[in-house]
């Protein structure tokens, strides 16, 4: 994400962004509230007046425009968020809109009040512009997984298997690893990271393979034992901390750690609440360390303008921490699982 304007007094004001990738567009979707005033370039019939023969011929113009947000709509497999509202500002005033926000677009948000979480949300982004791509392999004998990590968890690129037969033996295994490295090397950009997990010594033997084959890539790989391939993979490979080793703890391996602590504490009567009715007694007692929330809880809270925030600035206030999950990831799902909301104690009530 890159922050081409910012101008705000105390909490109101216009932030111009550029989104640079798919991560970044996820992003303003959570930014993005109903009733904000959106400005970007948009394609309007222009009619034409001076077409004396087709007075009524219409032509097309790239337009900057504002409208009044009423939805957003992130489409993951096409690169793009539809934000859609009636027009303010531009042309055609009044009438309906839909912008459609890809990587490269200018987008300008004004907010009467910009919430805390969502300029943090914005600085994760600029920071995490600067951050390497990681792809994630995880392999066993015969068939392996691969994904990207995004800031809204792992996106699952491609699956592979060795082809079935009774004779290739070898050949067939090299022939595995080498399908398997050419559609890994077309996710490959400069600086990426290449994590390989698996459990047994298949991943030494695609390592090998790799090092012989394509020795570019070797100072670009981390190995890493996993009992298992594919999601569950992906998430003991979080929680060994393989993704610290190239970068700073990032969002998912927060949301990782944090699940397993809160069900952990759940598991054992600890120190855990779950649900709005238990979390709001909680913090009545000033006894929530670390408050856990959905972003898509928190979003529905503010659609519906309850005053969500007014609470989560209280939890602050009494020197709680908040954590937003993703709501695309394993851990987001297990936190939807309990209700959205949940908090890690710091003391047990009755």
């Amino acid at each position: 994400m890159r922050v081409e304007r910012r101008v705000l007094k105390k909490d109101e004001g216009e932030i111009k962004l550029i989104p640079q990738s798919l991560d970044d567009i996820w992003h303003l979707q959570h930014i993005i509230d109903k009733g904000d005033l959106i400005s970007s370039y948009a394609w309007r019939d222009i009619s034409n007046s001076t077409d004396k023969i087709r007075p009524d011929k219409q032509e097309k113009k790239k337009i900057w425009m504002g409208i009044d947000v009423e939805e957003t709509k992130f489409h993951k497999f096409s690169n793009r968020l539809r934000i859609t509202g009636k027009i303010r500002t531009g042309t055609d005033i009044g009438q309906y809109q839909t912008l459609n926000i890809e990587p490269g677009s200018e987008i300008s948000i004004f907010k009467e009040r910009w919430k805390k979480d969502q300029l943090e949300r914005i600085d994760d982004a600029v920071k995490a512009s600067n951050q390497p791509k990681v792809i994630i392999i995880t392999i066993e004998e015969g068939e392996a997984s691969v994904g990207i990590l995004r800031q809204y968890g792992i996106d699952e690129s491609f699956n592979i298997s060795l082809s079935s037969g009774k004779s290739g033996g070898e050949s067939k295994r090299t022939e595995f690893f080498a399908d398997l490295v050419k559609q890994t090397v077309n996710l490959f950009s400069e600086g990426t990271k290449i994590i390989i997990a698996g459990p047994g010594f298949t991943k030494n033997d695609l390592y090998k393979y790799i090092k012989e084959r394509h020795p570019q890539l070797v100072d670009s790989i981390i190995l890493e034992d996993v009992s298992s391939i594919g999601v569950s993979g992906y998430q003991e490979v979080l929680r060994r901390g393989a993704i610290e080793k190239i970068i700073n703890e990032d969002r998912l391996s927060k949301e990782t750690r944090y699940i397993d602590i809160l069900l952990r504490e759940i598991a054992t009567d600890g120190l855990a609440a779950y649900g709005m009715v238990e979390v709001k007694k909680s913090n009545e007692f000033g006894a929530i360390d670390t408050l856990l929330i959905l972003d898509q809880f928190l979003r529905d809270k503010r659609d519906l303008s309850e005053d969500i925030d007014s609470f989560l600035n209280e939890i602050e206030a009494k020197g709680g921490r908040l954590i937003i999950f993703s709501s695309d990831f394993e851990p987001g799902k297990k936190l939807a699982g309990l209700g959205g909301i949940a908090a890690i104690l710091r003391y047990k009530i009755s």
